[in-house]
């Protein structure tokens, strides 16, 4: 048993998944630039190991190990598009219409979020609805200050796709570029 090359095989595999991970996420928030470059290095790496793997299948080790880095590969590469953050959330945020006091739409404003407020009817009754464009990166923050305000929201989140207009658009633009 060849532990440095098991070893080699493990960081290999496990490097080019990191950078799959990484890119998949990167095309996906449309990151036009980097993301190609991060699949030269990931496409690079991906023949490297898999040939030392190929090369090597008299001992299924190797094999398993190889697998091994692919699960470790893709749990880190997670791990680090959730540390980077990268793009906007929108928030929906349905409160009870009796939390009108509370002015959670300011509180938020105050905090640097951009807000849409406007009214529903529920099946208990009228609701606030608030539309909450945030960063990734304050994702937690935001969801924090919404239940500390109103721990009865209803709370749904998504990524958007494309925006433009409103009051954020120079804030995402700047960003981007």
């Amino acid at each position: 048993m060849d532990l440095k090359m098991l070893f080699m095989i493990f960081v290999i595999n496990f490097s080019y998944i990191t950078l799959n991970t990484i890119r998949f996420m990167l095309t996906m928030k449309g990151y036009r630039l980097i993301a190609p470059l991060v699949s030269m290095a990931e496409i690079t790496i991906y023949v490297l190991g898999l040939s030392m793997v190929l090369n090597r299948l008299d001992d299924p080790l190797n094999l398993v190990v190889y697998a091994l880095g692919y699960a470790v590969g893709i749990s880190v590469g997670i791990k680090i598009e959730d540390y980077l953050a990268l793009g906007y959330i929108m928030v929906t945020a349905i409160l009870p219409s009796s939390t009108e006091q509370l002015n959670l739409p300011e509180i938020l404003r105050e905090h640097g979020y951009g807000v849409t407020q406007s009214f529903g009817q529920g099946r208990e009754g009228e609701r606030m609805i608030l539309e909450i464009l945030s960063p990734r990166k304050n994702e937690r923050s935001l969801y924090k200050l919404i239940n500390e305000t109103e721990p009865r929201a209803f709370i749904i989140s998504y990524e958007p796709k494309f925006i433009s207009g409103g009051f954020w658009t120079k804030k995402v633009r700047k960003r981007n570029n």
